[in-house]
């Protein structure tokens, strides 16, 4: 009767292992790989100006004594006054502040200056884990026509001459005058290295309407004159099933992919203890 009615017996609801289903977005950005002669000459490049110019963060870190109790009575003076040391340490922060100002270092930094549109090439380590943490990078830099790659080994190259922990990700600021600039040159010897980055979603140029194309032409048509009515009115003369055609030809659909999710796969049951 189980069978017939459809529902599963014991050892089957034992057996079952609850699984969660999803769909694979196909328009998942990704970063195109860039050659290794490449990434070689890019990290070259980087590290030279980086020593040239003498960018680094230096911090000191200075040694605070445990607050004393209360209770505790002050040691006696001593029979010779001692005389205090006074060492020379170096000012905490970065060696030059000018060409600090031009970078953009770090995840958030270079991804706020990219929504305000201040950068003109954006550099991302591939060692970045997890992948979505720079994945939105790659269509906010599309959106704003700013050249980004992802380049391997740039925390591990940059990160010591910089006098920092990580590097995850690098932008190079527009100053406003061109004098000003320190590092110039090396964006312009690293653009034309730069592969190119597409997005699904976001198209390349679309076709700019002009006045002289009959699909998008307005005409004015004119009425009848009547007391307190306006004359002049536009109409577009544009159809739906031209819409239609235009917009299929410029889009392609992509085919979606069922993901199922396992929510723990070594999850063992609790044996249940008589009483």
């Amino acid at each position: 009767m189980a069978a017939c009615c459809g529902k599963p017996t014991k050892k089957e609801l034992k057996k079952h292992i609850p699984t969660k289903t999803s769909f694979v977005s196909p328009l998942t950005p990704t970063w195109r790989p860039l050659p290794q002669q490449d990434m070689h000459f890019i990290l070259k490049t980087l590290k030279d100006k980086l020593i040239s110019v003498g960018l680094e963060k230096k911090e000191v870190k200075v040694f605070r004594p445990w607050k004393k109790k209360k209770d505790q009575k002050p040691p006696a003076a001593p029979s010779e006054p001692a005389v205090p040391q006074v060492q020379d340490s170096p000012q905490n922060g970065w060696t030059v502040v000018a060409a600090r100002r031009q970078l953009a270092i770090g995840i958030n930094e270079v991804t706020k200056a990219l929504e305000r549109n201040e950068l003109k090439l954006v550099l991302v380590c591939k060692s970045v884990k997890p992948k979505h943490m720079t994945s939105h990078l790659i269509a906010l830099s599309v959106m704003r026509g700013v050249p980004a790659c992802q380049v391997p080994r740039l925390n591990q190259n940059l990160s010591e001459p910089l006098g920092l922990k990580s590097v995850l990700a690098l932008g190079f600021r527009r100053c406003a005058s061109t004098d000003e600039e320190v590092f110039t040159d090396t964006v312009d010897a690293i653009k034309p290295r730069v592969p190119s980055l597409d997005v699904a979603w976001l198209p390349g140029a679309a076709p700019t309407v002009t006045p002289e194309d009959p699909a998008h032409m307005e005409v004015e048509v004119e009425e009848e004159e009547e007391a307190g009515e306006k004359r002049g009115q536009k109409r577009k003369l544009e159809s739906e099933s031209k819409e239609i055609t235009e917009s299929s030809s410029s889009c392609s659909l992509q085919p979606l992919k069922v993901k199922k999710v396992v929510t723990n796969p070594a999850r063992k049951a609790k044996k249940k203890v008589k009483t």
